[in-house]
C-alpha cells in the first residue's frame, strides 16, 4: 500500500482474534469526525461480520448511514487511466481469441478448450482469468453458465467463449462465437442478428440517453417482446457492476462509463447464441474497447485443417491467390453459408 498514492498507512498483525483491526479503524474514524458513511444500494457489501460492526459502531460513537451513492458515482466514470487499464484487458482478451484456432478443433473436448484459453489469456499478458464461460453444440448452445464438459467438438458445432480476463486490477468482458468446420444455416443467420443487434446498440448508447435505450433497440432485432431480459451491463474493477441494460433500468448514460452490449438470440431449436463487446461512452459515438466484430464467425484453423482439399483450393480462388501450393495465408476471408469465416489457413492444400 506504501506504493500508492496513499500516504496514511496504519497496519496491525493478522489474523487476530480478540481484535481484527476494529480498534485502530475507531481510533481513524474518531480523528474524522462526522457520520461515517457506508455504500448500502445493490451490488455492495460490508467486509466485516456483524459482530465487528456492532462493536466499531459502540468503540466510535459515531453515526453511520447510507453513502447517498458517493462510491458508486465515482466508481461508474472512469478515469482516463481507468480506461486505459480497460483497452489494455480487452486487448489482451483479442489476442487471445485470435489464437483460439491452435486450441479449438474438431474432437477437442470442451473442458480442454476451457484450460487452454485460460492459458492463452495469461500469455497475452492477463494477470488472472477469474471468470470464463462458454458453450458448444450445433443448435446453438443449452446455456452460457454450466461448466464445461469433456463431450468433444463436433464439424458443424457453434464455440462460444466469454471471459473476464484482469489486467491491472480491471476486467474486460466479452465473447466470441467460433464456427466448427462449417457455419450452418441457423447459426449464421443468428450470428448475423446478433451482430446487427450490437451495432445498432453501440449507435444508441449515447450520451443522455438512458441504459433502457440500447437494450430496446437491441430488443427490437433479437426478440419479438418485452421478456428479453438485461441485455449488457457496467463493468470496471468489478465484472458487473452499477447499471443493467434492461428495460427497467432509467440511468442515464455518461461519458466516462464502461458497458457491455450483450445481445442474445434464441434459435428454433431452443439453442442460444450470444454476443458481447466492450464499449465506452464518450461525448458523441460511443469508443469500442474490444474489437468490435464485423458480420463473421471465425473458423477453427484446425478444423479447416482437416476440411477436404477442394474446399481450400475453392477459398483460394474466391481470394484471388496466385500462391504456390503449401503456402498459407494469415488472412483469407470467404463467405460460407451466409456467415463469414475469417483466418482459413490454406496450407492443407499441399496435401494428398
Amino acid at each position: 500500500m506504501r506504493k500508492t498514492w496513499i500516504e496514511d498507512n496504519r497496519t496491525w498483525p493478522s489474523p487476530a482474534r480478540e481484535d481484527e483491526g476494529i480498534a485502530l479503524l475507531a481510533e481513524v474514524l474518531r480523528q474524522s469526525g462526522g457520520r461515517v458513511g457506508l455504500p448500502s444500494h445493490a451490488q455492495t457489501h460490508l467486509r466485516m461480520s456483524l459482530d465487528d460492526f456492532g462493536r466499531l459502531q459502540k468503540i466510535c460513537a459515531l453515526t453511520f448511514d447510507n453513502d447517498r451513492g458517493i462510491v458508486a458515482k465515482l466508481r461508474t466514470i472512469k478515469s482516463p487511466r481507468e480506461v486505459d487499464k480497460k483497452s489494455r484487458a480487452c486487448a489482451i482478451a483479442d489476442r487471445a481469441f485470435g489464437r483460439v484456432g491452435e486450441i479449438a478443433s474438431s474432437g477437442t473436448a470442451l473442458s480442454a478448450v476451457f484450460r487452454d484459453i485460460q492459458k492463452l489469456l495469461l500469455d497475452a499478458g492477463a494477470d488472472w482469468v477469474p471468470y470464463l464461460a462458454g458453450g458448444a453444440g450445433a443448435d446453438g448452445y443449452p446455456d452460457v453458465i454450466s461448466p464445461a464438459d469433456d463431450r468433444p467438438l463436433q464439424p458443424g458445432d457453434v464455440l462460444m467463449l466469454d471471459t473476464g480476463a484482469v489486467h491491472d486490477g480491471y476486467f474486460c468482458d466479452f465473447d466470441r462465437n467460433f464456427a466448427i468446420g462449417h457455419a450452418t444455416a441457423a447459426q449464421a443467420t443468428a450470428h448475423s442478428r446478433l451482430i446487427a443487434a450490437t451495432h445498432a446498440g453501440l449507435e444508441a448508447a449515447r450520451p443522455g440517453t438512458r441504459a433502457c435505450d440500447p437494450w430496446r433497440t437491441m430488443a427490437g432485432i433479437v426478440s419479438d417482446g418485452e421478456d428479453r431480459g438485461r441485455l449488457g451491463h457496467e463493468i470496471g474493477m468489478q465484472l458487473t457492476e452499477g447499471l443493467s441494460v434492461m428495460a427497467e433500468d432509467p440511468t442515464v448514460l455518461c461519458p466516462g462509463m464502461v458497458l457491455t452490449l450483450e445481445p442474445t438470440v434464441e434459435l428454433i431449436s431452443g439453442g442460444l447464441m450470444v454476443h458481447e463487446e466492450n464499449i465506452l461512452i464518450t461525448d458523441g459515438k460511443p469508443t469500442a474497447l474490444s474489437q468490435v466484430r464485423p458480420g463473421n464467425c471465425p473458423l477453427s484453423r484446425r478444423a479447416c485443417r482437416r476440411s477436404p482439399r477442394r474446399q481450400c483450393r475453392q477459398v483460394a480462388r474466391l481470394i484471388g491467390n496466385k500462391q504456390k501450393k503449401g503456402r498459407a495465408l494469415s488472412s483469407a476471408i470467404v463467405q460460407q453459408g451466409g456467415m463469414m469465416v475469417k483466418r482459413c489457413a490454406v496450407t492443407v492444400m499441399s496435401r494428398r
